[in-house]
């Protein structure tokens, strides 16, 4: 059975469903020996006769019959399906999976996904906050966020929000032992809490002014998360390089000293981004456009 069968059979069920070569003619917008020629060439490769035709009628023979009673809910669930994806590409359906850093995760595109899925109600979205660099791609995701610099050149990227900056601080306790450091190469001579990424490096503490690269000794306390940093540097155990959303309640409450904050240790803006192609599902597309909008009012 090859593949065009099955537009000859859609033809033979709607002229046996009409009863008229022409009805279904004028319905296509087709010519009546056009639709007469897929029947006989579906009748030549099926071996045997479906229609009865005179110059008056057409009716359908009794193995036309049975085979139209089996094509008909198979034909009727192919319309469905061809509904059901009209709809995905006229109104936002459907889930989205997005991939971004935990920061960015937490502080900006958990708030972006809240308003999005309250003027949407057709749409889901799963956020997965992760420090790896996925390949969204690979893993199933429709979209990630990342920082600009880490961007893939064959993406298609939409700004959703400020630069992102990073603070070092540390508690006053600490300070009371050790002296604050007035630029990044005074952390040589401090206790630094270091993360470690899944990959298994340590991350860098970098400086928007590099040519005061840190050197930065050998830390005695490493943890995987940014919240577990934070709490060790209250609890005195060293300075930690956060996202600076991280500290904001410690900073406000005094649990926390913010240090070398002329040296603004950041990066650039976050992107979502997503593989360029020809055709975006509803939801993706509407969600572009959304955050397109909120990072064009981002400050």
């Amino acid at each position: 059975m090859t593949r065009s069968v099955l537009p000859d059979l859609d033809v033979f069920a709607a002229v046996a469903r009409h009863r008229s070569f022409r009805a279904v003619a004028t319905q296509r917008d087709v010519s009546v020996s056009l639709i007469s020629q897929t029947i006989r060439r579906l009748e030549d490769q099926l071996g045997v006769a479906l229609l009865t035709r005179t110059t008056r009628s057409v009716t359908p023979t009794a193995a036309g019959l049975a085979l139209l009673a089996q094509l008909e809910p198979g034909l009727a669930m192919i319309q469905k399906a061809v509904e059901e994806l009209n709809a995905h590409r006229g109104s936002p359906l459907g889930s989205l999976r997005i991939n971004a850093p935990a920061p960015v995760a937490q502080f900006l595109l958990a708030g972006l996904a809240a308003r999005f899925l309250a003027q949407h109600p057709g749409v889901s979205i799963e956020i997965t906050a992760d420090a790896a660099k996925a390949d969204i791609v690979r893993d199933g995701f429709d979209a990630g966020v990342r920082i600009d610099k880490d961007l893939q050149q064959d993406m298609v990227a939409v700004r959703i929000g400020a630069p992102q900056r990073y603070a070092v601080v540390g508690s006053p306790a600490y300070f009371s032992r050790r002296p604050m450091p007035k630029s990044p190469r005074d952390l040589a001579g401090h206790d630094c809490i270091r993360r470690r990424f899944p990959a298994g490096g340590l991350q860098p503490w970098d400086f928007q002014r590099r040519h005061l690269a840190p050197e930065i000794a050998e830390p005695r306390l490493v943890v995987n998360d940014a919240q577990v940093a934070v709490n060790a540097a209250v609890a005195g155990a060293g300075l930690a390089y956060v996202h600076e959303k991280y500290v904001e309640r410690e900073l406000a409450a005094g649990q926390l000293v913010r240090v070398l904050e002329g040296w603004s240790p950041g990066i650039g803006p976050p992107y979502l981004y997503y593989p360029r192609q020809r055709f975006l599902s509803a939801a993706l597309r509407a969600f572009v456009d959304f955050v397109r909008a909120a990072g064009a009012d981002a400050p």
